[in-house]
């Protein structure tokens, strides 16, 4: 099942996409706004990451497709938690020029509404490293995530360490949200 928003899929990825994905792992520019340890990643690494998704994966990961543009970047629903109804979403844009066009938030509207509307989620969270200001103004001020904290000295990047931010926004005000937009 691909999960669909105004102009953007969700849907799961297939094998041919792994050339682009590789490419966007090496890319520093890209890794430099994410989360995580980054090494190069070789073909036969994205090939043995491939191949361990499952669908039945607490782990959900999705490519943005555009109709005439092709694959656009990934999100994911993460360690999803079906006991206490959780889990954490991450997005990532791989072109720069595709960027401000709208595709992110309807990627993250996209997510939202899958998470709380079908699955049934009460939260989703997620995190940003401190200087991505306009991850964090996108996630706060148009889709209506919340700051809920900090951990500082999470991250390591240009010989710096930076702080986590962690954000997170609940069924309620996914629903909040969706009535405003409605006015």
């Amino acid at each position: 099942m691909n999960l669909q928003g105004e102009n953007v899929t969700l849907r799961a990825i297939e094998l041919e996409d792994l050339p682009i994905l590789q490419k966007w792992a090496n890319n520093p520019e890209i890794q430099n706004w994410l989360g995580g340890w980054h090494f190069p990643t070789s073909m036969e690494d994205q090939k043995k990451w491939f191949a361990a998704l499952d669908v039945k994966s607490l782990n959900q990961r999705f490519v943005i497709e555009i109709e005439d543009m092709g694959v656009i970047g990934t999100a994911n629903l993460v360690n999803i938690d079906w006991k206490n109804r959780n889990a954490f979403h991450g997005m990532l844009l791989g072109d720069k020029d595709i960027r401000g066009k709208g595709y992110a938030k309807d990627t993250v509207m996209t997510i939202m509404k899958y998470a709380f509307e079908e699955l049934g989620l009460e939260r989703l969270d997620g995190s940003m490293i401190e200087y991505n200001k306009a991850s964090l103004k996108f996630y706060l001020e148009k889709c209506g995530w919340k700051e809920e904290g900090r951990q500082r000295n999470w991250y390591f990047r240009k010989n710096k360490f930076w702080d986590k931010i962690i954000v997170g926004i609940t069924r309620k005000d996914y629903f909040e949200l969706i009535e405003s937009n409605k006015k």
